[in-house]
């Protein structure tokens, strides 16, 4: 297998997985571990089982994540294509600092965190950063905390915190106090339970590379992460509108977007509010392509003094 060379330069899961490595962290793993056509030693992603252990293995060996589950319901990650994410933001963060900043005393915000925590888990083993994990989903949450109850030694380092209200995303969240040196989020991209299920048939038929008649529900997520009415663009459209109230409070706002088609609009409606600076960065996993959509507030002249002024 050759090099994952479309990931972040820092990111740890750029060579090919070393499944004997992986297996000897979580032996089960050993029973999806199979060569394919291609003489490639590999596990069958159509499988959510099989990614469950993959992902626990990873955790394990690359962030020792000590115990990590969620429930069959909720989304499975695909760890290497969620640390890009963090690394693309450090590298936001560096262009303020002039390195890539380390350390608790970088505050995260992870917008709809999930069950799975990931995104905590992965920047603050990375980086240090603190980290606090927000949703709307209580069993999400409450799978989150058991998987720091397990993990002691992060307790300090990440916060959860329930969203009480769906129509909301930083109202709730943000107190008058706090200081983020970015959010971040991957939001839901459907529009309706409907095309939710075309479309997670249409993932599995393609990784399995068969018919598959009944599209397996928990590869793909519970509602809340996997749809909202007006799908991914009216969510990353109403968290643009509502960061507008946080400008000084986040020096970067940061969102995933899957679909390229809606740049266009993002782009006009971060003109729209008067952001200092917007930028987009593409990140690739193998053939799918998502993008970074970043934004701020603060001019780039008063960052620095920002951090020095917010950054304890």
């Amino acid at each position: 297998m050759a090099e994952k060379s479309n990931l972040h330069p820092r990111n740890l899961h750029k060579d090919p997985y070393d499944f004997d490595q992986l297996i000897s962290c979580v032996p089960e793993l050993k029973h999806y571990v199979f060569v394919n056509a291609y003489q490639s030693v590999t596990i069958n992603f159509s499988l959510p089982k099989a990614v469950k252990l993959l992902n626990k293995a990873l955790l394990l060996h690359f962030y020792k994540v000590q115990y990590w589950d969620i429930p069959d319901s909720n989304l499975c990650p695909p760890i290497p294509g969620r640390a890009d994410y963090i690394h693309y933001i450090a590298d936001l963060l560096a262009e303020s600092f002039g390195e890539v900043p380390e350390g608790s005393k970088i505050q995260g915000l992870d917008i709809g965190t999930g069950a799975n925590l990931v995104y905590p888990l992965i920047a603050h083993r990375s980086y240090g950063w603190s980290m606090l994990g927000t949703d709307i989903n209580e069993d999400s949450l409450r799978n989150a905390g058991q998987i720091l109850d397990h993990n002691l030694d992060l307790l300090p380092a990440i916060c959860l915190k329930k969203q009480p209200e769906a129509d909301h995303i930083f109202k709730n969240i943000i107190e008058p106090e706090d200081r983020f040196a970015f959010s971040m989020c991957n939001p839901p991209f459907h529009d309706s339970e409907a095309t939710a299920l075309k479309g997670n048939l249409r993932k599995t038929k393609n990784l399995s590379k068969s018919k598959v008649r009944n599209p397996l529900l928990n590869f793909g997520g519970q509602q809340s992460e996997l749809w909202c009415e007006g799908g991914e663009l009216a969510f990353i459209t109403k968290m643009i509108q509502e960061s507008t109230l946080y400008s000084s409070q986040v020096l970067w706002f940061t969102s995933l977007v899957s679909k390229k088609d809606h740049l266009f609009k993002l782009t006009s409606l971060l003109k729209k509010v008067k952001t200092t600076e917007f930028k987009m960065v593409e990140m690739a996993q193998g053939q799918k392509i998502s993008r970074m959509l970043a934004w701020t507030f603060v001019p780039k002249h008063n960052r620095s003094q920002w951090l020095h002024d917010n950054i304890r």
